[in-house]
């Protein structure tokens, strides 16, 4: 695939350096390549670390379509605004619910104007549709429908990733953010023995160096004949099941039918027309323009931001705003760096701060209140 696909199944160049954090439970540093070589058995043969991140940037994959099951089990609060089947609008077919739970994606890619993702809940559906310049999402759940048109010669980046800021992820999605963190501070081995969808795969093994870090290793697997990865896999550590996962259940590279891709708002429902502007999430800065910090490299990095005003304000249709419930769900810390309440899951903490700071890091909350400190 080139790199001008759209995010469904964007093949993009491998970037290393400063680690990306707002996927704190993927990040790490450092230019360093790896080169591991895989075991002999199986049934592909042996590549290195080097020669299979080698193929993923290189991928020319023209049509993709499957099933994705993800997975989450973060140990978070079972608090209804979080998502999940109970007590959520639309349940499971929400895409705001894939925060926790388990939920399947039907994936069609026929070209970078052509892209559909299904998301398929037990009571009802949500979906993301590309058919050239137009782009819809619509939600069974109310039987809502939004339309956008993207402008000529323009990108829908932002659109399909998520039109109502929602997070949609695909696996080679989530591997691109995982190999970011191959670097000095990280531990690469390959095996070539994995399998996924039924397709023979190697699997690149990532496990950070510092023990302070909360995930215990990132499992890539990457498909043997199309080298688009299809699977990943994030423990915590010390655990023997992940406590994130998402990868293809059946995968194919044979192109979609045309009909694919056509949607017609079914009859009744409320249909809106949105910009493309409205599909990008606001920039990671505070109201005063500050920008956020980070504290620490590697797997033990630390992003500390100023909260936009009204992000704890929990007001009803509110996106962006932290709900009430949860707030007050969490437990209330305090310490040389101030008071606030504190997030914890089996891959990353949260505080959030009385005085409208936040901290979050694929670490435990010790490490963010020492980032806080740092004034």
């Amino acid at each position: 695939m080139s790199s001008s696909h759209v995010p469904v199944l964007r093949s993009r160049r491998v970037r290393y350096g400063a680690p990306a954090a707002a996927v704190v439970v993927l990040v790490g540093a450092g230019p360093v390549l790896h080169s591991v070589t895989a075991d002999a058995h199986g049934t592909l043969p042996p590549r290195t670390a080097a020669q299979l991140l080698a193929d993923v940037a290189g991928a020319k994959v023209k049509a993709v379509s499957g099933t994705v099951v993800e997975t989450t089990d973060l140990g978070l609060p079972a608090v209804p605004s979080l998502g999940g089947t109970s007590g959520s609008r639309g349940g499971s077919a929400d895409f705001s619910s894939l925060v926790s739970g388990s939920h399947t994606l039907r994936v069609w890619y026929a070209g970078p104007d052509k892209v559909r993702l299904s998301l398929l809940g037990q009571l009802g559906e949500s979906d993301l549709v590309r058919n050239g310049r137009d782009v819809w999402a619509w939600s069974s759940h109310g039987n809502t429908a939004t339309h956008w048109t993207v402008p000529a010669g323009g990108s829908d980046r932002g659109l399909m990733s998520g039109p109502t800021h929602t997070p949609v992820a695909t696996p080679e999605q989530a591997a691109q953010a995982a190999l970011r963190a191959i670097g000095p501070t990280t531990r690469v081995s390959t095996d070539p023995t994995a399998q996924v969808a039924g397709r023979p795969a190697y699997e690149l093994d990532l496990t950070p160096r510092d023990p302070r870090s909360l995930v215990g290793s990132v499992r890539i697997a990457i498909d043997g004949a199309t080298h688009v990865p299809t699977r990943v896999q994030v423990f915590a550590r010390g655990a023997t099941s992940p406590a994130f996962q998402v990868g293809f259940t059946s995968f194919s590279t044979a192109t979609p039918q045309s009909s694919v891709f056509g949607f017609t708002p079914p009859p009744g429902a409320t249909v809106k027309q949105g910009t493309p502007e409205t599909g990008h999430a606001p920039k990671a800065r505070s109201t005063a323009g500050q920008a956020p910090s980070v504290v620490g490299k590697g797997w033990t990095t630390v992003l500390v931001a100023h909260l936009p005003a009204g992000a704890t304000g929990g007001a009803t249709g509110s996106g962006a705003a932290l709900p009430q419930a949860l707030l007050r769900s969490l437990p209330s810390v305090s310490g040389s760096w101030g008071s606030g309440r504190v997030l914890r899951s089996a891959l990353f903490s949260v505080v959030l701060t009385d005085d409208g700071r936040v901290a979050v890091g694929a670490v435990p909350p010790s490490l963010l209140y020492d980032a806080l400190s740092r004034r």
